[in-house]
């Protein structure tokens, strides 16, 4: 018998889901590898990214209609240039095509940057100000026109290298370099672990599909929450800025394969 906190998770992510279930080829393995593979990469671009409400067109076999793209860009600006760093934010699956948010897609106008400021002694500031040539959101279609076959994200990284270049050492690799060896490890395997930040967990799993708060015995707790149902899902709890707690639970099976207790 089936939990009433399973069934609230099932219809959440029922509502809500980040990936498309499609009747192709690809199982949830599959589709787990590329998500995990793609969301939160860097990329140095080898080509004008336009900023554009429809997602930009580009073809399995690694081509894209430049001139398309050109005029985009001129009647609604670049959401970058080339040599700027953008990152993968989302990523979703249909039956013949993958769908990439880039630094939050258009958004409307709104730069991905916007609002984010950085603080030192009481005194904050914009993280950038020179608007014009910082990079902005856009999203990127691969079209396959037909079922998607069984592909891992390194291959899709090499169809895009017409414009992402995933090859270039980036400065989130730099960092990551710097911290402890068993957090870069988890990045690597793309999961997360206690004593990791905020950040730490994007670079390794990329933003969660939902957010929520919740106090605790008097603490502030907050839980990411990656995944869909049914299928695997990872809560991330964050006492602050530190992750306190791991669990992964299979939605609609009631299985739970891991699960690590918060520190008193």
């Amino acid at each position: 018998m089936r939990t009433i906190g399973v069934l609230t998770i099932v219809s959440a992510f029922s509502l809500s889901p980040s990936i498309s279930i499609a009747a192709d080829k690809l199982t949830m393995e599959d589709r787990i590898e590329i998500t995990r593979g793609m969301t939160a990469e860097y990329a140095k671009l080898k080509a004008l990214l336009p900023r554009s409400k429809k997602a930009l067109e580009f073809n399995a076999d690694g081509t894209y209609n430049k001139k398309q793209w050109s005029d985009i860009a001129k009647e609604s600006g670049p959401a970058a240039r080339v040599g700027d760093l953008v990152q993968i934010t989302k990523v979703d699956i249909s039956d013949d095509r993958l769908t990439f948010d880039i630094n939050g897609g258009f958004k409307g106008g709104k730069k991905w940057y916007q609002g984010v400021q950085i603080g030192m002694n009481g005194n904050t500031a914009p993280v950038s100000r020179n608007e014009s040539n910082a990079p902005g959101g856009t999203s990127i279609v691969l079209l396959f026109h037909k079922p998607i076959e069984p592909i891992k994200a390194t291959e899709i990284k090499k169809i895009l290298s017409a414009v992402l270049d995933f090859d270039k050492r980036s400065a989130t690799e730099l960092y990551s370099e710097s911290l402890p060896p068993e957090v870069q490890q988890a990045i690597k395997e793309k999961r997360a672990r206690e004593g990791m930040n905020h950040e730490q967990v994007v670079m390794a799993m990329g933003r969660p599909a939902q957010k929520s708060r919740e106090t605790k015995d008097g603490i502030d707790l907050e839980d990411w929450v990656y995944g869909m149902a049914p299928g695997k899902i990872t809560f991330v709890t964050f006492k602050g800025d530190t992750v306190i707690k791991v669990k992964e639970s299979y939605a609609g099976l009631g299985t739970q394969v891991q699960q690590n207790p918060v520190p008193r």
